[in-house]
Parts: structure tokens; C-alpha cells; sequence
């Protein structure tokens, strides 16, 4: 199969199996969003959202967040990944917001990009499922599977990006970001695969066996 037919074959097989996907961090708006994806990295979905649960309990806004202290914020966080530098960036960020923004959450990736603590896969997450703008964040469930299926070389994440917004259409980028990384989690891990039990492995594999 060629990239494009796996690209065609994997969003039918995606769209059976997870037609709905929903956003795994709980949020209320773009800004508990982008605070959400910062505390993110290098932490599970579920125990980010067990720390925002708390922490949006106190300051659901960034005007609110500026009235906690860094020391208030990471004594919140604490159990996440990473805390002391997360807790210095969503203070420092929220500042920014305030000042520059009113508050709001800016809907560019150059500014988005600025903030404390946002890089490029971020600001893609927030350009995507906050504000509906075309984007392709790319994870590490993301960059494997491409790799694994065969989308992409796997180089870095930038080429993955770049590979995968060439085989599939603008208006599904959002939608398939999510899928993939449900779809990696539940039939594709990365440590003791078994790819003839997989939905997708074992159609693409078979396939190209077949024109060997």
C-alpha cells in the first residue's frame, strides 16, 4: 500500500472505531485548556485533570491566576511531572495574558508559541480543539504510529507534522489527532505489540506482504 492508501484505509478505520473522539483534559474555555496542556507533558491525562480539578477551584481565570503565588500553584501541581518549571510557566504566562491579551488566550501560533511554557505541539493542541483552527499537534502516540504505519520516516516530529498534513485533508487534522492517540493507547502500544491483533497493523501489514 502506498502512503495514500494507508492514509485513506487508517481515518475509515479510525472513524469506525473512535467516531467521537473527545478532548482527554477536562477544560471550561481556551484558557483552562492551555493550562491544561502545559501541565501535560511528561504526565497522564487522568492526573492532569485530577490537578486541574483543584487548581481551577482556585483560579479558573487568568486574572484569577495572577492572584496566586508561584508556591501556591506548584503546592497544587505538585504531583504532575516537571512542577516547579509548569507552575513558574502558568504563573508567568497568566501574567502575559493579563497584560498583553485582557485576560484572553491569543488565537496565533507566533503568540501562542511566546507564552511560558507552550511550544509548538501545545499551541497546536489549543489552535485545534480550543479554537477550531487547522492544526496537526504531533505526541509521541502520533509520531510512532506514523513511523509504524508507515506515513512517515520518523525523522522528528517536525517532518511527521509535515508528512501527515500532506496525506490527510485540512478539515480532519483536529479530529484524527485525537483518534490516533486513542487508538495508539487502546490497540497499538509501543512496548509488546502484537501486530496481527492490531485493527490497523495487521490490514497494512498483510497488504504489503501480500505484494511482496
Amino acid at each position: 500500500m502506498t502512503p495514500e492508501e494507508k492514509s485513506i484505509f487508517i481515518r475509515k478505520k479510525l472513524d469506525e472505531l473512535f467516531p467521537q473522539p473527545d478532548i482527554p483534559l477536562q477544560h471550561r474555555d481556551p484558557f483552562t485548556l492551555l493550562v491544561a496542556v502545559v501541565l501535560s507533558a511528561q504526565t497522564t491525562d487522568a492526573q492532569v485533570n485530577r490537578v486541574t480539578a483543584a487548581l481551577f477551584e482556585r483560579a479558573k481565570t487568568a486574572q484569577e491566576m495572577t492572584r496566586l503565588s508561584e508556591q501556591e500553584i506548584l503546592d497544587i501541581v505538585r504531583s504532575c511531572g516537571l512542577a516547579p518549571q509548569k507552575a513558574r510557566a502558568i504563573s508567568a504566562l497568566s501574567r502575559i495574558l493579563v497584560e498583553r491579551y485582557g485576560g484572553c488566550v491569543p488565537q496565533s501560533f507566533q503568540e501562542l508559541e511566546s507564552l511560558p511554557g507552550v511550544g509548538h505541539k501545545s499551541a497546536s493542541v489549543v489552535m485545534s480543539q480550543a479554537f477550531g483552527k487547522p492544526a496537526f499537534p504531533v505526541d509521541t502516540h502520533i509520531h510512532r504510529l506514523a513511523k509504524r504505519w508507515g506515513l512517515s520516516s520518523g525523522k522528528n516530529v517536525v517532518q511527521t507534522e509535515k508528512d501527515l498534513k500532506s496525506l490527510f485533508p485540512e478539515q480532519a487534522w483536529g479530529k484524527l489527532h485525537l483518534q490516533i492517540i486513542y487508538f495508539g493507547r487502546r490497540y497499538c502500544p509501543a512496548r509488546g505489540h502484537d501486530p496481527r491483533y492490531c485493527p490497523i497493523c495487521s490490514c497494512i501489514n498483510a497488504h504489503d506482504e501480500d505484494e511482496v
